[in-house]
């Protein structure tokens, strides 16, 4: 039962880090390019992927906001 429930919290951090990128970047496509790329700093893989976690989804939303601030990352 809480393996279930820790899928659902992942599904819905992915789904709220896409909508973000969406929000930041101004179009899907635009979202899932950047979110397809490397995290920098990370050997993890793309910054999707490094989301799945607690603390990478933490990174990846901060990331978007220094973006959304317009500071470079």
């Amino acid at each position: 039962m809480n393996l279930k429930r820790n899928r659902g919290q992942d599904s819905l951090a992915i789904e709220l880090i896409q909508r973000q990128a969406e929000s930041v970047f101004g179009n899907k496509a635009k979202a899932d390019h950047w979110l397809s790329q490397p995290n920098a700093g990370s050997a993890k893989g793309s910054r999707l992927q490094v989301a799945q976690s607690k603390a990478g989804y933490e990174l990846v939303k901060a990331e978007l906001e220094r973006l959304n601030h317009g500071f470079a990352c």
